[in-house]
């Protein structure tokens, strides 16, 4: 099992969701998240005056996936996230060494 987070921006939330839905990804969890990389945030100008904004708003996406769809969610996620502009996010992919679901205390992959 794998843990896929991916940071990506907020108005591809329902592409990104549609498409882990599409391959089998039962379960997500989404969290509003701020944050920066290589584009190191922008300037705005509001009533004349210009201020910088260093964190632009995204969304982190997180789900637990069996071992064998992990490479098709990663696919999906490239698909559904990618704008070709800068900012458009990361992927991360680390190993998930065991799942419990609290109300029946089971175990292992079959909670996925």
């Amino acid at each position: 099992m794998k843990l896929i987070t991916a940071i990506i921006k907020p108005f591809k939330l329902d592409e990104a969701r549609e498409a882990l839905s599409a391959i089998g990804v039962s379960g997500i969890t989404v969290t509003e998240v701020k944050g920066f990389g290589r584009q190191r945030g922008h300037t705005e100008l509001y009533r004349g005056a210009e201020y910088a904004i260093d964190f632009l708003p995204k969304v982190k996406i997180e789900a637990a996936v069996p071992d064998d769809i992990v490479d098709q969610a990663i696919e999906a996620l490239k698909r559904a996230a990618r704008t070709g502009k800068i900012g458009d996010g990361k992927i991360f992919v680390t190993p998930i060494e065991e799942v419990i679901r609290i109300r029946t205390g089971e175990t292992g992959a079959d909670v996925l």
